[in-house]
C-alpha cells in the first residue's frame, strides 16, 4: 500500500496560487516588471509560433526541443532588430527625443501670441525662456536623471535576461515531461495560467493600439491634408501613438501631448480640432477596451479600472502596466476554483 501524499492537490494549488502572486508582486516591487514581460512575450511568441511546425515521428522529443530553441533565437533577434529599428525610423525622421522636445518648445513659445490670453499668460515669453527653464530643472535634477539613465541601462539589461529565460523555459517545456513532483506540476499550471493571461491582455491591447493608430493616421496624413492642413512630423506621431498607446492611460496623454502641440504650429483651431478628434477616438477607445479586453479576461471596464486604481496607488506606473495582466491571472484562478 502506496503512502498517502502530505499534501493534496488543492493544497498544493492553493501553495502555488499564492507563490505565483508573490512572485508577480516582487517583480513589481524589485523593477523586474520589464524582465517577467519580455519572458512572457517571448514564451507565448514561441508557443503561438512552434505548433506550425511539423516534428515527423521518430526521435520528435530532440526534434522539437531543437526547433523550439530556434525559434526562441529567431524570436529575441527579431524583437532587438525591432527595437534597433525603431530607435533608427526616429533618428531617420530628425525626431529623437531630445529634438522632439525642442522642436514642441519653439512650437509652444511661436504659438503664445496666437493662443487665448488665459493659456497664453501661463506660458513662457518665448522658446528661449522655455528652452532655459527645461536646461535649469535638468541642471537641478543632473543626479536624478543620471541614476534614471543608469536604470535604463539596467532596466534594458533585465529585459533581455527575461528574455533568454523564456526561451529556456520553452526549450525545457518541448522536453519529456517525465515524473514530476505534485508542486512542480501545479507550478506549471500556475506559469501556464499567467501567460494566458498576459497573452490575453497585451494581444488585445496591441489591436486596440492599432486601432487607435490607424484612426489617427487617417485624420493626420488623409482629412488633414484634404482640408489643406499639413503639419510637421506626421511619421513620428503616428510612430509615437502606436508605441504610447501599448501602455494604458498614460499613453494616450503621451500621444495626445505630442499630436495637440504639433497642431499648435499651424493655429490654435487646428490644435482644438485635434483635440476634439482625439476626445471622440478615446471615447471609442473605451468602448473597444471594454470589449476586446474585458472580452479576453472576462472583465467589465470597470473591474479593470479600479484594479488599475489600486496597484498605481500601490507600486506607481509599474503597477499601472501591470494591473490588467495581474487582475486576469487572479481571475482566471478564482473562476478555476470556482469562487466566482
Amino acid at each position: 500500500m502506496s503512502p498517502s501524499p502530505l499534501i493534496s492537490e488543492q493544497q498544493a494549488s492553493c501553495a502555488t496560487i499564492a507563490a505565483t502572486l508573490l512572485g508577480v508582486l516582487l517583480c513589481i516591487h524589485l523593477g523586474l516588471l520589464g524582465a517577467l514581460l519580455a519572458g512572457l512575450l517571448v514564451h507565448e511568441l514561441v508557443h503561438a509560433i512552434a505548433p506550425r511546425i511539423s516534428f515527423g515521428e521518430g526521435g520528435a522529443t530532440r526534434a522539437r526541443m531543437m526547433s523550439v530553441g530556434l525559434i526562441g533565437a529567431l524570436v529575441i533577434g527579431s524583437l532587438v532588430a525591432a527595437a534597433f529599428g525603431g530607435f533608427a525610423f526616429f533618428r531617420s525622421e530628425g525626431a529623437s527625443p531630445a529634438v522632439l522636445l525642442a522642436r514642441m518648445a519653439d512650437i509652444l513659445g511661436s504659438s503664445r501670441a496666437a493662443l487665448p490670453d488665459w493659456i497664453g499668460e501661463h506660458l513662457p515669453p518665448d522658446a528661449e525662456t522655455l528652452r532655459q527653464a527645461v536646461a535649469d530643472w535638468l541642471r537641478a535634477h543632473a543626479k536624478e536623471i543620471e541614476l534614471a539613465g543608469r536604470s535604463f541601462g539596467v532596466g534594458v539589461a533585465h529585459v533581455l535576461i527575461g528574455m533568454v529565460i523564456g526561451a529556456i523555459i520553452c526549450f525545457r517545456e518541448a522536453g519529456s515531461e517525465g515524473d514530476r513532483s505534485l508542486l512542480l506540476r501545479e507550478g506549471g499550471e500556475r506559469m501556464r495560467t499567467l501567460a494566458q493571461a498576459f497573452r490575453g491582455v497585451v494581444f488585445a491591447q496591441v489591436k486596440i493600439s492599432a486601432i487607435n493608430t490607424a484612426l489617427t493616421a487617417i485624420y493626420l496624413a488623409v482629412v488633414l491634408p484634404l482640408l489643406g492642413i499639413h503639419l510637421p512630423l506626421v511619421k513620428t506621431m503616428i510612430a509615437v501613438t502606436f508605441v504610447a498607446g501599448l501602455l494604458p492611460v498614460i499613453g494616450n496623454l503621451i500621444s495626445n501631448s505630442v499630436i495637440v502641440i504639433v497642431s499648435l504650429s499651424v493655429s490654435f483651431g487646428v490644435a482644438v480640432g485635434a483635440l476634439g478628434f482625439l476626445i471622440v477616438v478615446h471615447k471609442l477607445e473605451y468602448f473597444l477596451n471594454a470589449r476586446i479586453v474585458g472580452g479576453e479576461i472576462k472583465a467589465s471596464a470597470w473591474e479593470l479600472l479600479c484594479a488599475m486604481l489600486v496597484m498605481e496607488a500601490a507600486f506607481g506606473l509599474v503597477g499601472l502596466i501591470a494591473a490588467p495582466i495581474f487582475y486576469a491571472y487572479v481571475k482566471a484562478e478564482l473562476s478555476r476554483l470556482e469562487l466566482i
